[in-house]
């Protein structure tokens, strides 16, 4: 996998033309896919949430959450990630927006693409809303998805076998458009992917 400048990404999300989602009845989120390097290798980092939350107790997912009233999605995908991953990034620090993803349990997600500063920063998770975290290199992120059939939907439902493990939609989804677009230079649409039952709620 090659070493992508800042430029090199910008041009390919830019070329996107992103889809955005407008929902009344959703509410909005937002994640970021923050780029970042360790020992000379680049990639993004993944949490897995704590088995005690509320909601997605146990699941994996980018650091993110709501919008606070007053906000657009770049300004609470910093504010989440200074929140659960302890990294302070300015709006300077945005490349792009990837496209929306509606999601089972009523959200409209935005992904907020972000080149992550300095090499080798570490971050400081919140144990409160991180139960583990992983740095995921470009090269993992070029694995196949698999796509299974449930009976409760006709779209296909998207894994990745990453991190040791299955992350699903809507993580999944939004990951697999990162690497399509970021680093395959692909204009791939993930709206058509199914989540898991379990992740419905």
């Amino acid at each position: 996998m090659e070493h992508l400048d800042r430029a090199q990404v910008a041009d390919r999300v830019a070329g996107l033309q992103r889809r955005p989602v407008t929902d009344p009845d959703a509410r909005a989120a937002a994640v970021t896919l923050v780029i970042a390097e360790r020992d000379g290798v680049q990639g993004i980092w993944l949490m897995k949430r704590p088995a005690t939350m509320r909601r997605h107790a146990a699941q994996y997912a980018l650091p993110g959450g709501r919008l606070d009233p007053g906000e657009d999605e770049i300004t609470a995908g910093l504010r989440e990630l200074h929140e659960e991953l302890g990294i302070e990034l300015g709006p300077s620090s945005v490349i792009g927006l990837l496209d929306d993803y509606r999601t089972r349990s009523g959200f409209v997600m935005t992904p907020v693409v972000c080149w992550g500063g300095e090499p080798d920063v570490e971050p400081v998770p919140n144990p409160d809303e991180v139960a583990q975290l992983f740095f995921v290199s470009f090269e993992e992120l070029l694995v196949e998805p698999r796509f299974l059939t449930i009976p409760q939907s006709p779209r296909p439902v998207i894994q990745l076998p990453i991190v040791g493990a299955l992350v699903h939609a809507p993580t999944a989804a939004v990951i697999y458009q990162f690497a399509e677009v970021v680093l395959r230079g692909r204009h791939t649409r993930v709206d058509g992917f199914e989540q898991p039952v379990f992740a419905w709620r």
